[in-house]
């Protein structure tokens, strides 16, 4: 009888897992249902051979996967609530920490700076320095010029004028408010005038580009030796 390539390979393959089965004690009759048949015909489920399926596997590296996600997972927001946990007073002392370690001019902290004006300023401004300080950083105004001005203005390098004690005008300025019914501007404290001050040097004369004394002097001041007089101050303060 004459056989067919297509019959000649199945009956190869049927011999071959016929020895395998031999080979093993059992013959794989199906394997999409996984059921084994043993040599004496016996029906084997995986879970009697202990064979788990590859799907199965596959779920635990899944369900170990995920749980590693859910651990890091965890461990973020634990950093997280480290860092949120901190109060409003450790972010405060954490600024000011910063603050006072940050360089603002001449190679000075502000507080170093306050402390370097304070060494010129006396009487009604003494202790004034931290004021003069920030405002001139603040606003981009040379601190030893503008402390100049209000030592040559003022006669606080000894005693501070009527013109500071009373009315709190540490520049000079004129105004509508009127100190003692005068000319000159009155301030309702010293914190005032002193802002007042800041503010019109750099308004009226710093952000014109007037940054000297010698820029700063015809305008200010009608005296020929105004700048002389300021500059003579800022020497002094800067060798305080």
């Amino acid at each position: 009888m004459k056989t067919s390539g297509s019959v000649k390979a199945v009956i190869v393959a049927v011999t071959t897992l016929s020895l395998v089965g031999t080979l093993f004690g059992t013959t794989i009759l199906s394997l999409n249902n996984r059921e084994y048949v043993s040599a004496n015909q016996t029906v084997l489920k995986d879970s009697e051979l202990n064979i788990k399926p590859a799907v199965a596997s596959y779920d635990e590296k899944m369900e170990t996967k995920e749980l590693a996600i859910k651990q890091d997972e965890v461990a973020v927001v634990e950093e997280i609530e480290v860092a949120e946990g901190q109060s409003q007073e450790d972010l405060e002392k954490q600024a000011e920490e910063a603050r006072k370690s940050q360089i603002v001019y001449d190679g000075m902290t502000l507080d170093e700076l306050a402390a370097k004006l304070d060494r010129t300023l006396n009487s009604t401004l003494a202790g004034q320095g931290y004021a003069f300080a920030s405002s001139a950083i603040e606003l981009g105004i040379d601190p030893y010029l503008a402390v100049a001005i209000v030592m040559h203005e003022t006669g606080c390098k000894w005693q501070c004028s009527t013109l500071v004690r009373e009315c709190n005008n540490v520049g000079g300025m004129k105004g509508s408010s009127s100190c003692n019914g005068g000319a000159y501007a009155s301030f309702a404290s010293l914190e005032e005038g002193i802002k007042a001050y800041m503010n019109n040097l750099y308004k009226n004369y710093v952000s014109q580009g007037l940054t000297t004394a010698e820029t700063i002097g015809p305008k200010y001041a009608a005296s020929g030796t105004w700048t002389a007089q300021v500059n003579a101050y800022i020497n002094e303060i800067k060798a305080a």
